[in-house]
């Protein structure tokens, strides 16, 4: 249970806390907020600025973590997810398909990597720390987590879904009790085992699957579940 829990939080997330070893102040961490998206291998990857403090600190020392949390109203009790690992630049012949899953998550960074000084970076897991809540703590060890999907199978679902049934990305916001502003543009990001991530604005929704995923069929069969759910449950709020 506990894998699919941690698993969870890392498919879900888009955002975290970044420590790395200061070079300005040396035998002391530096942490600050960054977004982030996966890789098609589970893996963390950012965008930062070769003038940043991270890049400077990650040039001399590649060891880093990056700690996400699950929503919750306790930050006590909220699950977390740790990853502990080495950073390193994404490879040239990788840039192509990390920017394009990156920029639908933050299309305001769009092309940073080409017009300005900024680069991706690809964080390799040495181990987890998972907290899910009292007496659920557990270091893991890293394991193969890739999606199933390749980038152009995925691709072509998140576009199929976009240009095809942007009508039901209300009612999955719904499902998830996440209030939807009016006029909100609504576009699908991404696409896991785990489930699949709205961006509403400048916000990020992540709608979870009941159950995991590893076909297009599936995709579509549980899609289709979660749409009749949403919509009876909206008609009886309705009643």
């Amino acid at each position: 249970m506990a894998s699919l829990e941690w698993q969870h939080i890392l498919f879900a997330s888009y955002e975290g806390v970044l420590s790395t070893q200061s070079q300005q102040m040396i035998g002391y961490p530096f942490g600050s907020v960054v977004p982030f998206c996966l890789d098609n291998q589970g893996q963390v990857v950012i965008l930062i600025s070769e003038l940043a403090q991270h890049t400077k600190n990650l040039k001399a020392d590649a060891k880093c973590s990056l700690i996400m949390m699950a929503e919750g109203d306790d930050i006590q009790s909220a699950a977390r997810l740790t990853v502990i690992g080495d950073a390193e630049p994404v490879n040239r012949d990788e840039v192509d398909v990390i920017a394009a899953r990156y920029y639908r998550y933050f299309p305001q960074s769009q092309d940073f990597h080409r017009v300005h000084d900024f680069s991706f970076w690809r964080i390799k897991p040495v181990k987890y720390r998972y907290i899910g809540g009292f007496g659920q703590i557990h270091w893991l060890q890293p394991h193969p987590i890739s999606s199933p999907f390749s980038a152009e199978v995925e691709q072509d679902m998140i576009q199929h879904m976009n240009e095809d049934h942007a009508d039901t990305f209300l009612d999955y916001c719904r499902l998830v009790q996440v209030t939807v502003p009016a006029h909100a543009d609504l576009t699908m990001v991404s696409l896991n085992p785990m489930g699949f991530h709205l961006r509403m604005n400048k916000r990020i929704v992540f709608v979870p699957f009941p159950e995991v995923v590893s076909t297009p069929a599936q995709v579509r069969a549980v899609l289709i579940a979660l749409l009749k759910q949403a919509r009876s449950l909206n008609t009886e709020s309705l009643v």
